[in-house]
């Protein structure tokens, strides 16, 4: 039976770090080489490149341009020194007036400099000759929105282009302009998701107005936080990139890229984790984890829900071993009954029931009592408070283990704060070990998502 997942508004959304870019027409007023200076100062490791940018090689042309017709020996110096500060070129653009036979050039290019994503505004209607090359080459292309009145202004128009053509092909959201031509930033994501590929990050004070004036991201109309929130909700594979045109700061723009850095910090609640349920292009995967005994998990791709049939039996994180952590995650059950826990510690690879008496389970059932309700240790430790939320509702656990300690923190509530000793069916715990999820029985489908480790 389908089950109809309750929504989740963007203000409840736990946000995810994304990698951090910085498209280089921030640094207008600078050259290639001077950009990649200012962003080695700033910390960031990434940088979309702009369409025509001068080099500013010593030795070489002043005049010549981060262009598809750059030399061999420029692009061989523009890679040096790129290694040398440990920056990345992993997009390119904004290709505006391109005619359709110098597409495949650029796409060379783009492939020989080891660009992921070229942003463009194509001219033109018919997008054919560009979906296929993309297929072809293996690049990502994202079709970029100005301000009103440009034909690409409005994401609804972005997405009849898209309709039909390679997953190759996808959008890439100007939340700036976007704000200037009356669209809400994380509306026009939400038209777009699934064919979000980049985001250009700018503000403005007003929305709906051409002439609004430019401030950081995250201080204007854009609102930044429901943006990145939704974002994180589309499982977004892309990167965040800053884009501040400001002309005032255009000779020191690098104080505005800081305070724009704060802001995404601020309201990333997922900073320093690492999403254990692995995704690619959007799509969520089950690489990295294996399954012990009877019963299965299901993988809905493009949610990232994981549900339990059958039992009982243990899926299992099986990349590396956790020693001291946090553990964060969601589930939820579809009636109190449902039974499942979280397993952690699991001294060694899963060949038989025995972990169940090596590795403790902080639990989840609503239908039974103390050391056995949602929130304890199973067998060992009751919870101190019932937090679990009702059926059809989404709860989070918090599950941090330092040395002997491990703490429960259900909906908010801290549940248990114990030292693990051997107790009830647990004859003795490892310092070290897997993590997995339990699938208990025919009549407890319960469902996991947005699951996430930080190391200690």
């Amino acid at each position: 039976m389908a089950v109809d997942f309750p929504t989740t508004a963007l203000e409840d959304v736990r946000i995810k770090e994304f990698p951090i870019s910085v498209q280089a027409w921030t640094f207008r007023k600078f050259t290639f080489v001077e950009t990649l200076a200012k962003l080695h100062e700033l910390g960031i490791e990434n940088v979309q490149a702009y369409y025509d940018q001068k080099l500013g090689l010593p030795g070489e042309d002043p005049d010549a341009r981060f262009h598809y017709e750059m030399t061999e020996s420029q692009k061989t110096k523009i890679n040096a020194e790129l290694d040398r500060l440990g920056i990345r070129v992993v997009a390119y653009g904004v290709v505006e007036t391109i005619d359709d036979t110098d597409v495949r050039r650029l796409f060379t290019f783009a492939k020989e400099m080891g660009i992921e994503i070229v942003v463009m505004e194509p001219k033109w209607d018919d997008w054919t000759g560009i979906d296929k090359l993309a297929d072809e080459f293996k690049l990502k292309v994202a079709i970029h929105n100005h301000k009103t009145p440009n034909k690409y202004a409005r994401p609804e128009v972005v997405l009849s282009h898209l309709e039909g053509r390679s997953r190759r092909m996808g959008a890439c959201g100007d939340t700036g302009h976007w704000v200037r031509s009356g669209v809400v930033g994380a509306d026009g994501l939400r038209t777009l998701s699934g064919r979000v590929h980049d985001v250009h990050l700018k503000d403005f004070d007003e929305i709906g107005n051409l002439d609004a004036n430019e401030v950081p991201f995250g201080q204007g109309m854009a609102n930044g936080r429901d943006i990145l929130a939704e974002l994180t909700l589309q499982n977004y594979a892309g990167y965040l990139t800053i884009e501040y045109e400001k002309e005032a700061d255009a000779l020191d723009p690098s104080p505005a890229i800081r305070e724009i850095i704060e802001f995404i910090d601020s309201v990333t609640y997922y900073k320093g984790y690492t999403q254990i349920l692995g995704s690619r292009d959007s799509r969520y995967n089950k690489h990295g984890w294996n399954h012990y005994g009877p019963g299965y998990f299901t993988l809905d791709e493009m949610s990232g829900i994981l549900t339990a049939h059958g039992g009982m039996g243990l899926f299992w994180y099986s990349p590396k071993q956790l020693k001291d952590f946090v553990l964060e995650l969601e589930f939820l059950v579809e009636e109190d009954r449902d039974n499942s826990g979280i397993f952690y510690r699991i001294p060694d690879m899963p060949v038989s029931d025995d972990y169940i008496y090596h590795a403790f389970e902080v639990q989840i059932d609503g239908a039974s009592d103390d050391m056995h309700y949602t929130g304890a240790v199973y067998d060992a430790v009751a919870p101190t408070k019932k937090a679990a939320k009702g059926p059809g509702q989404w709860n989070h656990y918090k599950i941090t283990c330092i040395g002997p300690n491990i703490t429960v923190v259900l909906n908010g509530e801290q549940v248990v704060n114990w030292d693990m000793e051997p107790r009830g069916k647990i004859r003795d715990w490892a310092t070290e070990g897997y993590i997995g999820l339990q699938n208990h029985d025919n009549g407890s489908p319960v469902h996991f998502r947005n699951i996430f480790v930080k190391e200690l």
